[in-house]
């Protein structure tokens, strides 16, 4: 993040949101807002923020998996390929 360029104060927003809004989808780099010096709002392209969100879902699943893992919740292989062999053999009938 480059402090002089990624930093903005709200009043910039106001008069410049069609120039930031370039400069954000130009770069890809999130532009934090300030308003009184402090920051208030994060502005950032909508293919960062989808690639960001998928990332934390991965880390979400991720994190469940070792949870299960810890508390002893596991399957054989054999019993998940058992399993889903039974549920296709229903459907197929």
């Amino acid at each position: 993040m480059n402090i002089t360029t990624d930093i903005k104060p709200v009043t910039y927003l106001k008069s410049k949101a069609a120039d930031l809004l370039n400069q954000i989808n130009e770069t890809h780099r999130p532009v934090i807002i300030t308003q009184n010096g402090e920051p208030r709002a994060v502005l950032q392209d909508p293919k960062s923020y989808e690639d960001m969100r998928n990332a934390i879902g991965i880390l979400k699943l991720l994190s469940q998996g070792e949870a299960d893992i810890r508390n002893g919740r596991t399957k054989s292989q054999e019993e998940v390929f058992k399993g889903v062999e039974i549920a296709l053999k229903e459907k197929l009938k």
